[in-house]
């Protein structure tokens, strides 16, 4: 599998770090009760489909992505900064 890092270029995929679902850049605000810090630290959902996650380009820009990716067909239809993010 290939990335194309907007800052790098195409890349092999080994070069970047696999952290799992974007849903880790959407943290429970200061005072909330445990289980939404449960919820967020430990159930994930494991679709079969699109997703988007974050990647961490190790051995190049070490700067953090967000892949659009299907896991089914193997398919990369976006990536993007996470420095950018809109939210």
């Amino acid at each position: 599998m290939r990335l194309k890092c907007p800052l790098c270029g195409e890349r092999d995929r080994r070069e970047f770090y696999y952290s799992g679902s974007e849903d880790y850049l959407n943290r429970p605000s200061e005072g909330a009760e445990p289980a939404a810090w449960d919820d967020y630290l430990h159930n994930r959902d494991n679709p079969a489909g699109v997703t988007r996650d974050l990647w961490y380009h190790e051995a190049g820009c070490a700067q953090w992505l967000v892949v659009t990716r299907n896991t089914v067909t193997h398919e990369i239809t976006g990536v993007e900064l996470v420095a950018e993010r809109t939210a």
